[in-house]
């Protein structure tokens, strides 16, 4: 499917009472690198994550997943290309107003141990307040609806030191579901989460997507998890895309092995069983 139609397809889905979509979210002729590297880690002419649609991103280690998620957030500016969000410049928006636009949960995040769950949630209100200014009631609501959401309500007063590494990692979901974006980027959500809280998180992260249109892009290390979950795939493969579209169509057993060094045998669904490395 073409990017056109695919887009197409977007905008003519979901009945009146369907949730309003968030904007569109467009990297454009980006190469991307470090102060370390000589050469771009990752190229892309072209890259969406359409309006309103749960957005997955996938690939090897070392292929340039993370990296494009900060560019895209507006975290890592590129060495060139374009970033927008609803035809706006993502490097040219003012840092607060880019945090209530485009919320990131990336794999770096640290707290003191003694704050609170539910102080670390009230932080991703920050964009929302003026200097000083205490929370309002919206506030107050906001941090609820993201307690409830990542399902940490038993937990509002723990202190993160006394928490597992799941629970942790849960916690700060719910500190960038309070940001409310129009864009929600999260960087491999699910480390440190056993089966169940995995499934959790993806859930909430869907379920945000389905009630509220939020446009989301995410970071999966396991691509038969990304193919259940996401709307779209976009595979990378030594910095670049291989393949991007739906899961039925990218999901394929040429990919498997080009682009992860697996043989696999890929089913309806898609269901992936692998059964050795190349």
């Amino acid at each position: 499917m073409s990017e056109g139609e695919h887009q197409e397809q977007a905008d003519t889905t979901g009945g009146s009472d369907a949730p309003p979509s968030s904007p569109a979210l467009v990297g454009d002729g980006l190469a991307v690198g470090y102060r370390t590297t000589d050469e771009p880690v990752v190229e892309c002419d072209h890259v969406v994550l359409p309006a309103g649609e749960v957005t997955a991103l996938v690939g090897p280690n070392g292929s340039g997943k993370s990296t494009l998620l900060k560019t895209l957030a507006g975290q890592l500016d590129p060495w060139a290309g374009d970033v927008e969000l609803a035809g706006e410049d993502v490097y040219a928006m003012g840092e607060k107003r880019r945090a209530r636009r485009l919320g990131l949960l990336s794999q770096e995040h640290d707290s003191p141990s003694s704050t609170t769950v539910e102080e670390l949630v009230r932080h991703g209100r920050y964009p929302h307040r003026g200097f000083l200014e205490s929370l309002t009631e919206s506030d107050h609501a906001a941090v609820d609806r993201a307690i409830e959401r990542a399902g940490v309500d038993h937990l509002r007063g723990t202190e993160l030191g006394q928490l597992s590494g799941g629970q942790k990692q849960l916690a700060w979901v719910a500190m960038t579901l309070a940001q409310e974006p129009d864009v929600l980027l999260l960087d491999e959500p699910t480390t440190f989460l056993d089966l169940r809280h995995q499934l959790g998180v993806l859930e909430t992260v869907r379920e945000l997507n389905r009630e509220a249109g939020v446009t989301v892009g995410v970071v999966l290390h396991d691509v038969a998890q990304a193919a259940r979950f996401a709307d779209n795939l976009i595979a990378l493969s030594e910095g670049s895309p291989y393949d991007w579209g739906p899961p039925a169509d990218v999901v394929t057993e040429d990919l498997l092995a080009d682009v992860f060094g697996v043989a696999a045998t890929v089913r309806d669904g898609p269901e992936v069983v692998p059964h050795r490395p190349l």
